[in-house]
């Protein structure tokens, strides 16, 4: 690639400029992470240029292991007509990058055929294209067969309208449903029932608080042994849950032996497990053991989203706090999702639990010096620029300082999961 074709567009806006890179998860229809829509929220929805396309892809390729990234989840990147030609996608491999089409002004769909050729190669390069469901219109009949997704707003369209949309794309098309702005059940319900397989929204965020929940037996131990570790109760002591859970048990000994553990020789013996991990490291195990225990009815992405925020809330925490207070940071972010977890009231949650004040005044009042820190997390999975730009700012950080941890964030949840 050449310097001038990468170059550019960023000579058409200020270089200074700095970005906010913000994720919104979509799931499947197991209501798991199938990937993420990264956008930038430096500058109004729909406003991106060309130059705001590459540099939003080039903080997302600088910022982390792009290809770590990419390699795991899909993205979903918002571009332009006018930026699919540019050299910077030449820097991103194509498999797993999604590009998000806008339909064009309506003093220009007469242009509709004169894009087309651009839209076809970039496609013809690996690219999958997804569209909003204006697509489906008689104006946009040529750019259809391109389309790999195709996207319903329900914050616009009227439940009546979503299921006459969604059967047209049935019945023209073979591609992938996606609906956004997904924000209760009945609406996951609604769009699911019509065909749907794929959501955004924060929907699978909120809890379901049930009349006489119980926390299940795999919880329990977990959250037993959080409490015997902070206690820092006897190795033997702790030893004793995990002989009553053979689940527990089975997940600390595949963790201590996995390849990433490093041991030399296999780990058979719990007393051994335990006091190689040592009480800090057990504590982040069963903390992030808690995100895979949810009960039957609670999304799985919601236990991803908790251990994106607990690693972006230790990644901020190296920068602003004693190193002591950046284990506490990420057990902000792990259970900022326990009440939807557990599917009790986070009151209730928290009191089977015996945590550090500082993290229980993050979590219950949104005070002491974790709760800004827990505003910017949360604030990087919103549309809510003016919450993500006050957070930012009180905690004296940068785009760049955000961009990178968040990303980096995003990659360890992946790697972590896998």
């Amino acid at each position: 690639m050449s310097a001038p074709s990468y170059s550019a567009p960023f000579q058409q806006d200020q270089p200074t400029k700095q970005i906010a890179i913000a994720r919104q998860a979509i799931l499947d229809s197991d209501r798991d992470v199938f990937g993420y829509e990264l956008f930038d929220r430096s500058i109004e929805p729909h406003a991106h240029t060309a130059a705001s396309d590459a540099r939003l892809l080039f903080n997302v390729l600088s910022g982390t292991d792009g290809e770590s990234l990419a390699g795991s989840k899909t993205l979903f990147i918002n571009c332009t007509l006018d930026s699919i030609a540019g050299g910077h996608l030449d820097l991103v491999s194509p498999e797993r990058v999604v590009l998000e089409i806008p339909p064009l002004p309506v003093s220009q769909v007469s242009q509709v055929q004169d894009r087309l050729h651009s839209l076809i190669e970039i496609q013809k390069r690996g690219f999958r294209l997804a569209f909003e469901y204006s697509i489906l219109t008689r104006p946009y009949e040529s750019w259809l067969p391109l389309a790999s997704f195709i996207k319903f707003d329900l914050s616009v369209l009227k439940a009546a309208a979503v299921g006459s949309f969604v059967q047209l794309a049935q019945s023209k098309t073979t591609a992938l449903l996606i609906a956004e702005k997904v924000e209760t059940i009945a609406q996951y319900q609604l769009v699911s029932g019509l065909g749907v397989g794929l959501f955004q929204g924060y929907w699978f965020a909120k809890p379901v608080l049930l009349q006489g929940h119980t926390v299940r037996p795999t919880q329990t131990n977990i959250l037993h042994l959080i409490n015997l570790v902070r206690k820092q109760a006897s190795t033997s002591d702790i030893e004793e849950v995990f002989k009553r859970d053979p689940t527990l048990s089975f997940n600390l000994l595949r963790f201590i032996n996995s390849a990433g553990f490093g041991m030399r020789t296999e780990v058979t013996s719990f007393k051994h497990a335990v006091m190689l991990l040592g009480l800090k490291r057990l504590f982040k195990w069963a903390a992030l053991l808690m995100t895979t225990s949810q009960s039957g009815d609670t999304p799985p992405a919601v236990g991803v989203t908790a251990v994106v925020r607990g690693r972006l809330m230790e990644l901020l925490a190296e920068e602003l706090l004693p190193t002591e207070e950046c284990d506490n940071a990420f057990v902000v972010g792990v259970f900022s999702l326990l009440d939807a977890m557990l599917g009790v009231s986070m009151e209730e949650a928290l009191a089977i639990l015996s945590l550090p004040v500082n993290v229980t005044d993050a979590l219950l009042y949104r005070s002491g010096p974790l709760a800004p820190i827990l505003a910017l997390t949360i604030a990087c999975e919103t549309g809510d620029d003016l919450a993500f730009a006050q957070a930012a700012t009180a905690l004296g950080l940068n785009s760049n300082q955000i961009n990178s941890a968040h990303l980096q964030a995003l990659s360890w949840a992946d790697a972590f999961g896998a």
